[in-house]
């Protein structure tokens, strides 16, 4: 058996670059030579995990099917390599450290003086040596230059010499700015960024050089030259349409044949001049509202956006639930009368839901398209309990805890099993059975599905029973359509589309395979632009 194959992708001059789908889309090109890929994302920040940051600041946490909250790269790796990520796809500076001071204080060191060398780096590559893989591509995240990641380059130098540098291959990614006032190129941060990679000891073969648009063949030249790397191996990569473009692109500039090259590997050449990259190339100009308290960046709900963006629509507008909340409701009318289709998503926390229910209300009452997701689902359920039921102050104990109708409660307060840590957060996947002669049935086609969860909270089905009815029963109340030990999934009929789930279907859509929620929901919305 041949040697396994690292692929280690580094950052320079600033983050949010796009290194993450750059690794990806690589990722997802040597799958196409129909070969074995894995990735491991390294955050060499403190935090064990990223299920307590916030989305405002850090974008969204990614839920994966064994319960792991990751950070949002993990969704890219999920989406463009078509595999679903586990917790040890992504380690953080946090985790290491906590697995070293914890084995110390068990004397398993054996009384050693513990230190950043041999015992951090030590664990870093048993944990990179864990996943098994024909390649491994590794994304250190961050910038070179960054003090909490100098470990991690570290570690992954100390390997290349131990496992074979002919084994290794390393990529930089770097930003070149274009200044508009001198009309020219500027690659003296690469230059800059690319000397720290070398004193730290390791030497990029291929450079990837992101622009705002294509570079000047001389500015290659130079950076090929200060930077010690074949002027082949300089490899540009411009903004793009949309980030699905990234594989062809890569594709177009010989990437595959180069790492063939490096790592001496056999491609299969049918497949080269046939990428069977399915990602959407046209996209519907739909009208959609994501209302949302998380503003700050897209990226808070990006595997929603993605999910609407691979069905073939363009990426709904983030609209602040906040300042709906502060609407009078003709002015809310008026407002959210432009859109064609409305989502709710997650979220944790009482700011700006008052906002979000006066938006379900109006999907409601006017045969408005509307799906609501984990949060969005719980805030349907208040809404109806309100304005239909006539249940006043109806609430979730989360935003009220003297609520006289808590319609939505904490998990821990059930007598059923929560998980088998015993959290009051339930995540990952579970089974849920969907109930036949329901639009989500419909939408399915089979009635048992593994969906991922990441909430404390759910429907208060025991007690609030008369907010429900069966799917066979036609009383105008909101129909239970999925079921596990708590409700999955309603929805309610005569409405063009009216459904909230408990899970997030957003985290398992992959290129050329989104979840079938979106295309069922991106139908109804298409119907309602036509008809209004």
């Amino acid at each position: 058996m041949s040697a396994k194959k690292y692929i280690i992708v580094t950052g320079g001059v600033l983050s949010g670059i796009g290194k993450g789908v750059a690794s990806a889309a690589i990722g997802r090109l040597l799958k196409e030579f129909n070969l074995e890929v894995n990735s491991l994302k390294i955050d060499p920040y403190l935090n064990v995990d990223a299920g307590n940051m916030n989305p405002n600041q850090h974008g969204e946490t990614f839920v994966t099917e064994d319960g792991y909250e990751a950070d949002l790269d993990l969704g890219h790796y999920e989406r463009f390599l078509g595999i679903d990520m586990k917790r040890y796809n992504n380690m953080t500076a946090g985790q290491v450290y906590k697995y070293v001071i914890e084995k110390e204080r068990e004397g398993k060191y054996l009384g050693a003086t513990v230190q950043m060398v041999p015992h951090v780096t030590g664990r870093i590559k048993e944990r990179i040596e864990e996943i098994d893989s024909e390649i491994l591509l590794v994304e250190v995240g961050g910038t070179v230059g960054d003090i909490e990641g100098e470990i991690f380059l570290e570690a992954v130098r100390e390997l290349s010499f131990e496992k074979g540098r002919e084994n290794f291959l390393f990529i930089h990614v770097t930003f070149v700015p274009y200044l508009h006032i001198t009309n020219e190129f500027k690659t003296k941060p690469t230059q800059q960024s690319i000397q720290l990679l070398r004193r730290i000891g390791i030497q990029p073969d291929m450079i990837l050089v992101r622009t705002e648009k294509e570079i000047d063949f001389s500015s290659l030249e130079k950076i090929a030259l200060f930077g010690g790397v074949p002027l082949e191996n300089v490899i540009n990569l411009p903004d793009l349409n949309n980030v699905y473009e990234v594989p062809e692109e890569l594709n177009k500039k010989n990437l595959p044949l180069l790492i063939s090259k490096k790592l001496n590997l056999s491609l299969d050449n049918n497949s080269y001049e046939n990428i069977k990259w399915k990602s959407p190339k046209t996209f519907k100009n739909l009208k959609i509202a994501l209302i949302s308290k998380y503003t700050g960046t897209d990226d808070a709900h990006k595997s929603i956006m993605e999910s609407i963006f691979l069905s073939g629509v363009n990426r709904p507008d983030i609209i602040n639930a906040g300042e709906l909340e502060e609407m009078k409701e003709e002015n809310l009318k008026i407002f959210l009368s432009k859109y064609d289709g409305i989502i709710i998503p997650a979220g944790f926390g009482k700011r700006a839901i008052e906002g979000k229910i006066k938006a379900i209300k109006y999907a409601r009452e006017n045969n408005v398209p509307i799906l609501g997701i984990s949060l969005g689902m719980q805030l349907m359920v208040i809404e109806f309990a309100r304005n239909v039921l006539n249940l006043k102050d109806a609430n979730s104990t989360e935003f009220d805890e003297n609520t006289p109708y808590p319609v939505i409660d904490l998990i821990a307060k059930s007598n059923k099993t929560i998980n088998e840590n015993n959290n009051s957060m339930r995540l990952g996947a579970h089974k849920i059975n969907i109930f036949t002669n329901t639009k989500l049935f419909e939408i399915y086609s089979e009635a048992t599905v593994l969906e991922r969860h990441r909430h404390k909270h759910i429907v208060n089905y025991e007690k609030f029973q008369e907010i429900f009815e069966k799917p066979s029963d036609n009383f105008g109340k909101l129909t239970v359509s999925a079921m596990s030990d708590y409700v999955e999934a309603i929805e309610l009929k005569n409405h063009p589309f009216y459904i909230g789930v408990q899970y997030h279907p957003e985290f398992k859509s992959k290129v050329g395979k989104p979840h079938p929620l979106f295309p069922a929901f991106i139908k109804a919305v298409e119907n309602h632009s036509q008809n209004y």
